[in-house]
């Protein structure tokens, strides 16, 4: 049986608020599944492997985003290939509004993303902050939000879920994250997948299927993830 190969990129510059708990969660859930999985740490100045399955990346300040904006855009052809190829990628906060067109600072600079993700973000004064749920086709996804940026979806994607509590992508139009292909954007910090054991199993059955196993990954006993959705979800805003 192939490894699942979990790809986590910058991992030391974008990681906020429990990011890096998205790999360890998917990392697990093989594992008790009795799937191998490897977690390869990609940094600036490091390549992609070629035998990716799934890319994960975290949320960071707006320093790190100017940190790695260059190193990104030299990793962007591989990243296009690879989306276009449909392997499975779960960016968060800071990452997703990078892989978008831009994101333009409260000064009028403008970081540029590598437009996998057909959308703009911009800064404002004021932040998003507090306990969120959207409501997605796999089921409910609760999380933390926190961000300055106001993001603005195009025609080329859809979102990922709408708000039944919180503010999403910019506090107007109850959108929440994008979705194009099989690259996934979200605002919610947490982890996301800790409590959204049906999304966390659907990207690794991509990631499965990419990494060309006939799997069928077998039910798990979701019973402390059920119940800690089902707490954070009651928590208030």
């Amino acid at each position: 049986m192939k490894p699942i190969n979990i790809v986590h990129i910058y991992p030391e510059e974008m990681n906020i608020y429990g990011d890096n708990g998205n790999v360890l969660v998917l990392r697990q859930r093989l594992l008790w599944r009795g799937i191998p999985a490897k977690v390869l740490n990609i940094g600036v100045g490091d390549s992609l492997p070629a035998d990716t399955n799934l890319i994960i990346g975290g949320g960071g300040q707006d320093a790190g985003q100017s940190i790695i904006a260059e190193d990104l855009q030299a990793k962007a052809k591989d990243l296009k290939n690879l989306a276009q190829n449909g392997i499975p990628m779960l960016m968060i906060c800071g990452m997703y509004q990078m892989f978008g067109h831009y994101f333009k600072t409260q000064d009028n600079h403008k970081i540029p993303g590598i437009g996998i993700l057909d959308l703009n973000t911009v800064a404002s004064d004021g932040r998003l902050i507090g306990n969120i749920t959207d409501q997605t086709e796999w089921g409910d996804v609760i999380g933390y939000e926190n961000h300055s940026g106001r993001t603005f979806l195009g025609d080329n994607v859809k979102s990922f879920g709408m708000t039944k509590k919180g503010q999403g992508n910019n506090g107007k139009d109850k959108t929440e994250g994008a979705v194009w292909n099989n690259v996934f954007g979200s605002y919610l910090h947490g982890p996301l997948l800790a409590k959204s054991p049906n999304f966390a199993d659907y990207l690794l059955n991509l990631a499965i299927t990419q990494a060309g196993n006939n799997i069928i990954l077998s039910p798990l006993n979701d019973q402390l993830e059920a119940l800690a959705a089902k707490t954070a979800k009651s928590r208030p805003r």
